[in-house]
């Protein structure tokens, strides 16, 4: 009511103001001038008590707001270093899924189910399956976002769960599904990934991540400014930049959360191809979500996922002539003849 009740006081003021002012004028007993200023100063002072009855309308949004962020301020993780954390081994990378069950907070199903796998240095893991199959879900367990409800995350041979969540981090590599850039440059967005990065480290990273090209085409180079959020940049730029920040990283797992969904097939082969053909990358393990099976044909394993569960395993020819539900993932993009 506070709107329209204000909006007709302010109209049948001005009428009023208006019709006894005509009157008065009519008499000669006041210059136009002066009912003009009248008006003004009159609208001025109803527009002063409208913005402060919008404050009576603002004052309980404001609280319901404070009650909502202050519960999340006030929300405690569950997922905590342990008291005494266990150092990570001099080691070579190596990621397990050790039939592996994850649950949501008050979920009555599980989110994932029987999921188990090892990888070695050098090799290349890919998952993939429908959406709402849980492969983000997944791959958010590496990091230790959430805790298994069942089975063991190992990185290194380490359960996730014994070491330390800041050495954790610093040992894995993620490129999340939405590529997120800080306003800045090209240099200090690089430079998230390694402090320590030098403008070499930075324009190789940036070779093998596809994004070279159209940085070094600017003349200023890695100074490039990247707007909030990388607004200037096309949605396939923002991804490989957000891939070269990660690569710049010296970690032991490298993880790409449906990075390439904004590549065009050209780029998204020749990143691969160099990711492979990276003297570092090659020998650690990196972890693949993809929706296209030509993202994850040529990976030394590919776990498909239906619904949670861990529903096939193996390379692109085995699971295509064995497994039913990467079948039909397989023939619903590629066309009779398209695939050798």
């Amino acid at each position: 009511m506070m709107m329209p009740v204000m909006t007709l006081i302010m109209s049948g003021t001005n009428i009023a103001i208006d019709w006894w002012g005509g009157h008065l004028i009519a008499a000669q007993a006041m210059q136009t001038g002066n009912l003009i200023a009248f008006i003004t100063y009159a609208m001025q002072i109803l527009m002063s008590f409208m913005m402060l009855s919008m404050i009576f309308v603002f004052i309980p949004r404001a609280q319901a707001s404070a009650v909502r962020i202050n519960e999340v301020l006030d929300q405690t993780t569950t997922v905590k270093s342990p008291a005494n954390p266990t150092p990570f081994a001099d080691t070579t990378p190596e990621l397990q899924f050790d039939h592996v069950q994850f649950r949501y907070h008050g979920a009555e199903d599980p989110a994932l189910q029987g999921v188990d796998f090892d990888m070695k240095a050098g090799q290349t893991l890919a998952i993939i399956g429908g959406t709402g199959s849980g492969k983000s879900t997944l791959v958010n367990l590496i990091p230790r976002f959430y805790d298994v409800e069942e089975g063991a995350v190992k990185v290194n041979g380490m359960n996730v769960k014994d070491v330390d969540l800041d050495e954790l981090h610093r040992k894995i590599a993620f490129v999340p599904q939405k590529a997120n850039l800080f306003s800045g440059t090209v240099r200090s967005n690089m430079q998230y990934g390694n402090d320590d990065a030098t403008d070499d480290e930075i324009w190789h990273a940036l070779e093998v991540a596809q994004a070279k090209d159209f940085i070094a085409a600017n003349p200023e180079g890695l100074d490039y400014q990247v707007e909030q959020g990388g607004d200037n940049f096309s949605g396939g730029q923002k991804q490989r930049l957000a891939i070269a920040r990660a690569l710049i990283k010296d970690a032991a797992v490298y993880v790409f959360d449906d990075s390439f969904s904004a590549l065009d097939f050209k780029t998204d082969a020749e990143l691969r191809q160099a990711l492979k053909d990276d003297e570092k990358i090659s020998q650690r393990v990196v972890v693949i979500v993809g929706q296209r099976v030509s993202t994850v044909a040529d990976a030394d394993t590919i776990v498909v996922l239906d619904n949670g569960k861990m529903v096939g395993r193996g390379k692109h020819a085995e699971l295509k002539a064995n497994n039913e539900t990467y079948r039909e993932i397989v023939n619903s993009q590629i066309r009779e003849g398209d695939e050798k």
